[in-house]
């Protein structure tokens, strides 16, 4: 699929903007202001530090490891020609419901200010027993907006993830999986699944990934997820034109008689490489990622999490991206394959389920202090915070309440995130607005 040379479209996103701009659907019905007793206003976190990215608690290198080849060869060779994005939409055929459309709990964790102009909600059919978690979008993928002749929203999940930890599950159990949603006619989106997996023993069978998805980034031709697997793995690599269709319904994982399972779904992405943490379990982990274009070459950025009452800040760190095109979607490493962070900061914001990083400004999604709640959206630099403001009380509980990471969607102007099964976005300049 040809992803380069395309950054030159620019002016199609400015029409798209203001078409939407016109046509956005108010959504304030659908989340009531938050009483007083309901939160109390949250400390200002304050201003960003910056801290060395080369030693201390900004270092984090990350070690880029390929899946070899030749697993990813014979994987094909027993399953049939890998496909691409456009094949997987083709098979999209559950529709997300409009905001209108959804029960009004789920509306109710939608934000309460600013509100989302685009709202959409997943059937329950699909999502039982699964944790929404992390967003990407075509928008990621190239600057023009769409992967070849598709928009596309990607929505991570996760079975077996407990509660508000991102601890994930035990290892051995759990499964991860991406909604491919068909997002060409925004009145009318639709998706299919696709499971992520891991190849093993030489590529003869795949494994799934067991891991929360709590941040995923679409870049060029590449997936990049974060995982919990217990292990010194970070980031896992997909390559979105080798997407692997499953042979046999079952609710089995990998090689199966008769042919290969994906759990009951008709796609399946293997790993082609990963990115792995210095030390053991203790080192630091990026739990959230999101993409930033703003920045020369475009970088990948990353926040750990941190609980509300732990004892330290949470780090924040910047990487950049690979601009060889034999390097399609990958982070830009050093002569030995390390991944090293170009900026590094602290926060005192706790509790980080989301992050985003355009121009000076870095967006930290902080989640709600209980079930039910709303969460807070700090705008941070290096001169201080800002946050929404509503209710009587001036809490700052505004955003979502099922908090998740972010994704900017640079050519239509929208920040999209999800809460729960809503899916949603809003333009980033009413995020701006409302913190000024």
């Amino acid at each position: 699929m040809k992803h380069r040379g395309r950054h030159r479209r620019r002016r199609r996103g400015r029409a798209l903007r203001a078409t939407l701009a016109g046509t956005a659907l108010a959504l304030t019905a659908a989340a009531t202001l938050i009483s007083a007793s309901q939160a109390t206003v949250a400390d200002a976190p304050g201003a960003l530090k910056p801290v060395s990215a080369s030693d201390g608690a900004g270092r984090l290198p990350l070690a880029e490891h390929r899946i070899p080849g030749r697993w990813l060869d014979r994987l094909a060779s027993e399953m049939g020609r890998p496909v691409g994005v456009g094949t997987v939409l083709e098979d999209a055929d559950v529709p997300l419901r409009e905001a209108a459309d959804c029960p009004a709990p789920e509306k109710g964790s939608l934000p309460v200010e600013p509100a989302a102009t685009r709202a959409y909600c997943f059937g329950g059919s699909g999502t039982r027993g699964w944790r929404a978690g992390a967003v990407t979008t075509s928008g990621d993928a190239d600057d023009d907006g769409r992967w070849g002749a598709n928009r596309v929203i990607l929505s991570g999940w996760t079975r077996g993830a407990e509660g508000g930890s991102l601890d994930g599950p035990a290892p051995g159990q759990g499964l991860a999986k991406v909604a491919f949603v068909d997002a060409n006619d925004p009145g009318a989106p639709r998706y299919t699944w696709a499971l992520l997996a891991v190849p093993v023993d030489g590529g003869r069978d795949y494994r799934g990934l067991v891991s929360p998805l709590s941040g995923m980034v679409w870049y060029q031709d590449k997936l990049l997820v974060t995982t919990r697997e217990g292990d010194r793995n970070a980031l896992y690599v997909y390559d979105m034109d080798r997407i692997q269709r499953a042979t046999v319904e079952s609710d089995a994982v990998g090689r199966v008689r008769g042919g290969w399972a994906a759990h009951g779904y008709r796609f399946v992405l293997p790993a082609v490489g990963s990115y792995t943490l210095p030390g053991g379990d203790d080192a630091a982990r990026p739990a959230t990622v999101s993409l930033d274009r703003s920045t020369s070459p475009d970088s990948l950025v990353a926040s750990e999490w941190v609980p509300a009452d732990g004892d330290r800040p949470t780090r924040l760190w910047r990487y950049a991206l690979s601009r060889d095109p034999a390097r399609s979607g990958l982070l830009a490493t050093d002569s030995s394959g390390d991944a090293d962070p170009v900026e590094a900061y602290e926060t005192k914001t706790a509790d980080v389920r989301g992050v985003l990083a355009h121009r000076t400004g870095w967006y930290l999604d902080r989640a709600s202090g209980g079930p039910g709640g709303h969460g807070t959206l700090w705008r941070q630099d290096t001169d201080g915070a800002r946050a929404t403001e509503c209710g009587t009380d001036g809490t700052r509980h505004c955003w979502s309440g099922g908090s998740g990471s972010l994704s900017y969607w640079e050519e239509t102007g929208e920040v999209w995130s999800q809460s729960g099964r809503m899916l949603f976005a809003l333009p980033l300049t009413s995020i701006d607005r409302a913190l000024d």
